[in-house]
């Protein structure tokens, strides 16, 4: 009985030790960088980067801005005289990607970087991103989910067409902030088509839509050829992102069948072929679709004919 007074000390020392430790180990990570001598007369660039990674890792010589900026070592000793050359202004978009990929450069994001479309269409890192970038204002919009700026914001200043489709009706919820583009696209160089992030379209569609995979005992040819053929990724004005209205789409297809499946057939038309209004037209299509009937259009694993036709 008389050690477990010592036992209760000894385990007090330890905590202590330990909060102490703790607390110095976290000063030490958080700790704030060193000023480096730049800041003197660039404040506002110091400023920008200097809660980012970038400025994170500087130190009082300034080695983060030499790192992009070049050696100041002769601009140090006279500002005036010796300025410091601008490697971003001007410069070909290959040498303004240089900058960067000598420390990105080892990126497994940045592996098809030569072989990707941005590259070789010459735009440039800075196009994109700005190190020093001006501390931005909330975007306040309807049915917005996030704080962060919307990336399809910076990519519809040159993909205006997808950005057009993007304000359809029917989308992906980009505008909201819930899917980005570089959700399905890697804009830092792929060698698949459209810098998609899988191998194909439909594997990239997958990635989220797990429950059209398959296998299925019944399969839609074209939904395992490409989900292309029925959707439009990035807006449409069809319900379900569809390139078009059923029964429209399923008519590119399915021009012949068990049932007739063109709109209307000889003398169902609204109007005879002889000019004159027909008094008992088809009702077939009105308020009706074919995924009324053909609800497991993706695939089917019922039996028989309900899952052949894609009924169930």
């Amino acid at each position: 009985m008389s050690r477990h007074p010592n036992h209760r000390r000894g385990f007090i020392a330890a905590a202590l030790a330990l909060l102490m430790w703790s607390v110095s180990y976290a000063g030490a990570i958080y700790a704030q960088p060193a000023t480096p001598i730049c800041a003197g007369c660039h404040e506002a660039s110091h400023t920008s980067i200097a809660m980012q990674p970038h400025g994170a890792k500087n130190d009082a010589m300034g080695s983060m801005c030499q790192a992009c900026h070049g050696d100041a070592s002769a601009h140090l000793q006279d500002p005036i005289k010796n300025k410091m050359v601008n490697k971003f202004k001007g410069a070909p978009a290959e040498e303004k990607s240089a900058v960067c990929l000598t420390c990105h450069g080892g990126s497994r994001h940045l592996s098809f970087w030569e072989s990707g479309k941005h590259a070789k269409n010459d735009v440039a890192c800075s196009d994109c991103h700005n190190i020093h970038d001006k501390t931005r204002a909330l975007h306040v919009a309807p049915f917005t989910t996030t704080s962060r700026p919307i990336e399809a914001d910076t990519c519809g200043n040159c993909h205006k067409q997808v950005r057009n489709a993007t304000l359809k009706p029917s989308h992906h919820p980009i505008l909201e902030g819930k899917v980005k583009c570089s959700d399905c696209h890697n804009p830092h160089g792929a060698l698949t088509h459209a810098m998609l992030k899988h191998e194909t379209v439909n594997q990239q569609c997958y990635s989220c839509h797990a429950d059209k995979r398959g296998p299925f005992v019944f399969s839609h040819p074209p939904v395992e050829e490409n989900c292309l053929t029925c959707h439009t990724p990035h807006g449409s004005n069809h319900g379900k992102l569809l390139a078009d209205k059923a029964p429209n789409l399923c008519q590119d297809c399915h021009v012949t069948g068990r049932h007739p499946t063109n709109f209307y057939g000889s003398g169902q038309a609204w109007i005879l072929p002889n000019g004159t209004q027909n008094s008992s037209p088809s009702t077939r299509f009105i308020a009706r679709g074919c995924l009324n009937c053909h609800n497991a259009i993706h695939g089917s694993n019922a039996p028989a004919d309900r899952g052949k036709a894609f009924i169930r």
